[in-house]
């Protein structure tokens, strides 16, 4: 057999380099990313069609909690009974959607305005501090992701906020949110708030006792610390005033 030109084997591993430089790397690396990315949205809206009929177990503000919880001295773990829609109290329903979103039965599950309004005093402090976000917001934020402030995880609640919209109706967004949000030291639910903070269910809390609960809902552990806030009870006020004027998804 005949060997091989120096200038032709040259030619071939120049050829090869070329193919495979580092265009050819940043592709396929940009490509199986995008691939993992949507396996990703994907497997979230499966557990979101699951969350249209089946109640979650657990959650990952849940999760973050119990871990936190577990390292204390001595460990504690998270209180938290699921209770159905029609076995909360109005005034609990009501109470939530005045102080966290007045607009919930009417939009998308996505207040563009006030995301916009959110941006604008995020560029002007120089850090993320305030999200603009909805109940169904906050409840992607509280199934799937973390409590930290970053533009990356506003872009993906939002993500999870049309898959919840798309799948679910209003009461059953409202159930999962009432029954997941955090309402204290390891407090979960308006069920195991009620019992926490009022010894009774959340079927027979009144018109203060949930506007109380609605307005610790931003800073639930802080206030679960210390009950007798001069704030709190100004904004308990606010939230009974406003309560009759807003709508309920029916049960």
């Amino acid at each position: 057999m005949g060997r091989i030109k120096p200038n032709r084997s040259k030619r071939a591993v120049k050829r090869r380099a070329k193919k495979f430089g580092w265009r050819y790397w940043i592709k396929w690396t940009l490509l199986l990313g995008f691939a993992a990315l949507l396996m990703y949205q994907v497997a979230v809206f499966t557990q979101v069609v699951w969350f249209r009929w089946f109640d979650p177990q657990t959650t990952a503000f849940m999760q973050a909690e119990q871990r936190r919880l577990a390292n204390l001295e001595p460990p504690k773990t998270i209180s938290q009974t699921w209770v159905p829609y029609q076995d909360i109290s109005t005034y609990a329903k009501r109470a939530v959607i005045s102080a966290e979103d007045t607009g919930f039965v009417d939009h998308g599950g996505i207040e563009w305005e006030a995301i916009e309004r959110a941006f604008r005093a995020n560029f002007e402090s120089g850090e993320v501090r305030f999200g603009g976000s909805t109940i169904t917001m906050q409840l992607a934020k509280n199934l799937f992701l973390s409590s930290d402030r970053s533009y990356v995880r506003k872009a993906q609640e939002v993500i999870i906020t049309l898959m919840i919209e798309t799948v679910m109706d209003k009461a059953r967004i409202l159930e999962l949110y009432l029954n997941v949000a955090e309402w204290g030291v390891g407090v979960f639910g308006i069920e195991a708030a009620a019992q926490h903070y009022y010894k009774r269910s959340a079927a027979r809390l009144t018109a203060r006792q949930s506007a109380w609960l609605a307005a610790i809902l931003p800073s639930p552990r802080r206030y679960d610390l210390n009950r007798q806030s001069r704030w709190i009870d100004r904004k308990t006020g606010i939230l009974l005033r406003r309560m009759p004027q807003v709508l309920v998804p029916p049960n």
